[in-house]
């Protein structure tokens, strides 16, 4: 049995001790999965373990339509566990997640996507229903609705002469309960809002290539928001980020938890060779452990599918890192990662 230790960015969580081999879901997993892609599954979810009752805390990034998936549902409540201590996402993880938390039950799933024609993605179209994989997030009931209340908090900003990140925007407008009267679904399964009420630390590079980062311009090239810098940019957050990384680093080895590629996990991984190469501060640590869930391939040379030795040679990981790949679908490995943490 595994004690894990609060971390200093978790002050108040209760301390968690758990036995996965008397779990149901992690005794299952232990139980059937026992070579290749699941076995890695195992391997990664041990040293991830590890990792925390050693005093080390976990980044994780959020690639693809996570929220969409609602990876929320487990994801939530390994952030109120305190089993995640930072999160890199893109704009679209950001903001859907609270689509689904005011509009769920105007989504539109659409089981037999594979076979659409054309004509019938029109018909979505007309009906305001944006298609992402299998389900359609609704215009008017979940963007609009969102953007109605962000907009007023970005010209508050202005009049105050604040200045915020994106994610701060959202914290705050989740803190104040403005949108409490919309949830649709159990607020406990929305991981932004468990972020914000730990004010977790997070970082959305990239976040203008979002819905709604494609309507702050808007709204910007009309005059209803006339500082461009009200939202703070992405090479402010590889600041915040360096500076994070720098304080906890020393201290408390941060671990690298990446679902997807992309942006939300090249962006953050990079912040440790910057730190020694740029700013020559090589007594930083590297990343104290690696795992991707990935379907990506290798050979194609993407930096998404690329293996984690590859790494070692850029300066992010060490040779001896505890470093994994599970090259499967996110939605089907994390929920079932995240239960074996947490012991469920």
């Amino acid at each position: 049995m595994t004690s894990l230790p609060e971390s200093p960015s978790s002050a108040g969580a209760p301390r968690s001790r758990i036995d996965p081999s008397r779990s149901p879901v992690s005794a299952f997993l232990r139980h059937h999965y026992r070579h290749f892609n699941a076995a890695t599954l195992i391997d990664a979810a041990e040293a991830y373990r590890a990792h925390l009752a050693s005093g080390g805390q976990m980044l994780v990034t959020l690639a693809g339509a996570m929220s969409t998936a609602e990876l929320g549902l487990s994801l939530a409540e390994m952030i109120r566990r305190g089993f995640v201590h930072g999160i890199c996402c893109t704009g679209a993880n950001l903001e859907e997640d609270v689509f689904n938390l005011v509009a769920h039950s105007h989504y539109v799933r659409v089981p037999n996507w594979r076979e659409l024609p054309a004509s019938e993605e029109v018909r979505l179209h007309e009906r305001h229903l944006n298609r992402v994989t299998d389900t359609c997030i609704p215009e008017e009931e979940a963007i609009r609705r969102l953007e109605h209340a962000v907009l007023d908090e970005w010209q508050a900003a202005e009049r105050e002469g604040r200045r915020h990140f994106p994610h701060e925007f959202f914290y705050r407008i989740l803190l104040s309960g403005r949108l409490k009267e919309h949830y649709e679904i159990d607020p406990k399964d929305s991981w932004l809002l468990a972020a914000a009420e730990r004010n977790l630390p997070m970082f959305v590079p990239g976040w203008e290539d979002s819905t709604l980062g494609n309507i702050y311009a808007a709204h910007c090239i009309e005059g209803d928001v006339k500082d461009v810098h009200t939202v703070r940019s992405g090479i402010e957050y590889m600041i915040a980020l360096a500076e994070w990384y720098t304080e906890t680093a020393p201290t408390s080895s941060i671990g690298f938890f990446q679902i997807g590629g992309g942006i939300a996990g090249d962006f953050p991984i990079c912040v440790v060779p910057m730190l020694h190469q740029d700013l020559r501060r090589t007594g930083v640590p590297l990343w104290g452990y690696f795992c991707q869930i990935s379907d990506s391939t290798t050979s194609y040379g993407s930096y998404s599918g690329a293996t984690p030795n590859e790494k070692i040679t850029w300066g992010k990981l060490g040779a001896t890192t505890p470093r994994f790949v599970i090259e499967s679908d996110a939605t089907i490995v994390a929920p079932l990662l995240f239960a074996y943490v947490m012991g469920d």
